[in-house]
């Protein structure tokens, strides 16, 4: 049995539970190693075509986890479960026979509604089942399933990237693990559903206890919108001043005429270390402490440094390894944070969507914003200039983080 803080909990539940975690960083995945070679694959491509390939299916995602965060606090936690990992699996085996760039949009943009239905369960049904440190280590686990999911798959979408423009695809083929395990789900969604609070319970869930310091305030409609509004802001630009990575690192290195390979090899550093944290949070929150957001802002701080200063093939993966660490031990203590926002632990899925979605959004208009201060500040494409700009914020951010370290956004447990 696995302890929850709650009721224990079996250990097939449990790995149905996390099960959902292996696909909800996958969307768009397969597709990234075609863009350089679209126009072969697809002659008459547009720029256009190529836009809506990559920025439509994130901007699909934020509405769908929005309405699956609003249905999760029904009594069909269940069907969306299945109907989520249903459609997943019929986009994944379309991908095999697309025939053409528009169906290629299409079935990316029903797959990006497919991962919006079931991101928010990943860590929803998390806070749900745990409680207290156990749920804190959950999620930090939680966050280390879904990265590996993603650096194994980057490898595998790479070797199958040799072979038929098809094969990619092939991966997304994965969900089929979560769609045979949610059998074991069915205990856990009926009773976090039919669950009623005792009047102590209910009393306690008004002002969770991490936020107690902090003055909780007037729930609106159940949530601490304030608060909910804080971590918003907080995981959209830690998204945005670490997304320049895997944005941007393959203009800069085309630009200093290095080898592609360095690029992946970049890219694979830096989701790396976001998912170490996940598994080790328990030591670094414990050596972090009450500093916790400002020492990862500080390590983002010196991993964009190193691109903007010293960009060589070393101090870049240095670099990329102080961004993803920064970046991975925050990720899980966001989530947790935002469990704890709400006065009815029934809508603490629904507190998570609002949160998740802030990632998603900061993917879709991290390009748009670069590519706006470029045009302003008359710079040419390549270059340090995406890491210039998030190593001027992020000197901003960190000064932030310490002067605010006991505010409910950035303050963190010492014990």
């Amino acid at each position: 049995m696995i302890r929850t803080g709650k009721t224990p909990m079996t250990l097939m539940t449990y790995c149905a539970i996390m099960s959902i975690s292996l696909i909800v960083n996958l969307p768009g995945l397969a597709v990234t190693p075609m863009l350089g070679t679209l126009e072969k694959i697809f002659p008459h491509t547009t720029q256009l075509e190529e836009q809506l390939l990559t920025a439509l299916p994130n901007l699909l995602i934020i509405p769908f986890i929005l309405m699956s965060g609003k249905l999760s606090m029904t009594r069909h936690k269940m069907s969306i479960i299945i109907g989520g990992l249903v459609l997943f699996t019929a986009c994944a085996v379309a991908y095999m026979f697309a025939p053409s760039m528009g169906w290629l949009i299409v079935i990316s943009c029903l797959l990006g509604c497919a991962a919006g239905l079931l991101i928010p369960f990943s860590t929803g049904l998390i806070a749900d089942t745990f409680t207290g440190d156990y749920r804190m280590k959950q999620m930090g686990i939680q966050s280390g399933i879904s990265n590996s999911a993603l650096v194994v798959a980057t490898f595998v979408v790479g070797w199958l990237s040799h072979g038929n423009w098809h094969l990619p695809f092939a991966v997304y083929l994965v969900c089929l693990i979560p769609l045979l395990l949610t059998f074991g789900l069915r205990k856990v969604t009926s009773q976090t559903s039919d669950s009623t609070e005792t009047p102590s319970a209910a009393a306690d869930a008004k002002c969770p206890e991490p936020a107690k310091a902090h003055n909780c305030g007037k729930a609106v409609g159940g949530f601490y919108v304030g608060k909910i509004w804080a971590l918003i802001g907080v995981y959209f630009f830690i998204t945005f001043a670490s997304i320049s990575i895997s944005y941007y690192c393959p203009f800069l290195i085309e630009k200093k005429d290095w080898s592609a390979s360095l690029s992946g090899t970049i890219t694979a550093i830096y989701f790396l270390f976001i998912l170490l944290p996940g598994y080790f949070l328990p030591f670094f929150m414990k050596v972090l402490k009450g500093n916790t957001f400002f020492w990862s802002a500080v390590m983002m701080l010196a991993g964009q440094a190193l691109f903007v200063f010293c960009a060589d093939s070393v101090t870049m993966c240095i670099g990329a390894a102080l961004v993803g660490l920064g970046y991975g031990i925050c990720q899980p203590v966001i989530y947790d944070k935002a469990s704890q926002c709400v006065d009815n632990e029934k809508k603490a899925t629904m507190a998570l969507a609002f949160v998740l979605s802030a990632n998603y959004l900061a993917i879709v208009v991290s390009p748009f914003l670069i590519g706006g201060l470029r045009d302003v500040f008359h710079v040419q494409p390549g270059g340090t200039f995406a890491f210039l700009v998030s190593f001027i914020l992020l000197i901003a951010y960190a000064v932030i983080t310490f002067t605010m370290r006991k505010k409910f956004a950035f303050s963190v447990s010492e014990k």
